[in-house]
């Protein structure tokens, strides 16, 4: 069994800092944020937790991992399109750390693997939260985070370090489930993630419980639907059996944020189209993109994930091709 006294947790948006926020309660947490002010205010007020849980939390921060000491566990909580930067300031440093997943989509453990040799456990979460402030996070759905094995080295670092790790995130009061095999949890949120991130993104809708209306034919939830079918054609014939129904996935989050009657009280603004509003790089790549591929590998058409992966880039493409204030 491994120490796991020294936790480091790699960005510090909602996610990252409901994590560091609940870990620095109960083991000495450190993290490692891009911008000296981030980490001034964080080393000068510690991490606010309020929502789901009420909590105040010290923790280390810097920007460079070399002031941050050893640590037993890496936690990477940046999006996958910082995953690259990230790892080139962490090469060379943290030696004797596991590194812990939680990206959106599938391929970002290749990007660790191709800077050092650490242990790598595969993960994702369906916990959100709002930032408030660089040391203030509103933590506003608490559903968990599923933690495994990479399916490309399905050994290391063991299913015991994994349930290790599982209970460590479970002590400091965050929902974790360890797997012997992610990838029926992992494809189901995927093809859930890919859906409703890309319909999103291309729509400027929030994910509300209209997301789940399929009885008219202008309905988006027959969309939602449609490319949900598709994604789980693709995980079948991929041979993967999924844990469950991404289309029920999607049905049960909306009435758990609405109302029965599905009012539009809850509506959630993914990630993807957060990015959009705000004109950043999506994570589309990585999502919808990731499931193109694995079509096109297995031959099984994919014509609503080509169509909203493609609309998604030309959004993208269509902020260089405007003035900036446009």
């Amino acid at each position: 069994m491994r120490d796991m006294q020294r936790v480091c947790v790699v960005g510090a948006g909602a996610i990252g800092s409901l994590f560091a926020g609940h870990l620095g309660a109960v083991v000495e947490t450190s993290v490692l944020v891009r911008r000296p002010q981030h980490a001034q205010t964080l080393n000068e007020q510690g991490l606010k937790v309020t929502g789901k849980s009420t909590l105040q939390a010290r923790v280390l921060a810097s920007t460079d991992p070399a002031e941050l000491g050893d640590v037993d566990l890496v936690v990477l909580a940046t999006k996958t399109t910082a995953i690259e930067a990230s790892m080139a300031t962490l090469q060379g440093h943290f030696p004797n750390a596991i590194f812990m997943m939680i990206q959106n989509g599938l391929g970002c453990e290749q990007l660790v693997r191709a800077r050092g040799d650490w242990p790598i456990i595969s993960g994702l979460t369906f916990m959100s939260g709002v930032k408030q402030s660089d040391s203030h996070v509103d933590y506003e759905l608490d559903t968990p985070t599923w933690i495994g094995p990479w399916d490309l080295e399905p050994d290391r670092p063991g299913f015991e370090v994994i349930q290790q790790v599982e209970q460590l995130i479970r002590s400091a009061g965050l929902l974790c489930e360890g797997y012997r095999d992610l990838r029926p949890v992992q494809w189901c949120k995927l093809i859930f993630n890919s859906a409703v991130n890309a319909i999103g993104a291309v729509t400027d809708t929030p994910h509300a419980p209209y997301y789940a209306n399929t009885e008219q034919l202008a309905d988006l939830g027959n969309l939602v639907q449609n490319m949900m079918a598709e994604g789980v054609a693709i995980a079948r014939a991929k041979g993967i059996e999924l844990s469950g129904d991404p289309w029920e996935m999607n049905c049960r989050a909306v009435k758990q944020g609405g109302s029965d009657e599905g009012s539009a009280a809850y509506a959630h603004v993914t990630s993807m189209l957060d990015d959009v509003r705000n004109r950043r790089p999506t994570e589309v790549d990585w999502i919808t993109g990731s499931l193109v591929r694995a079509a096109r590998e297995v031959g099984v058409a994919a014509p609503y994930h080509e169509t909203l992966y493609r609309l998604v880039k030309a959004i993208e493409l269509g902020w260089s091709q405007q003035p900036a204030d446009h």
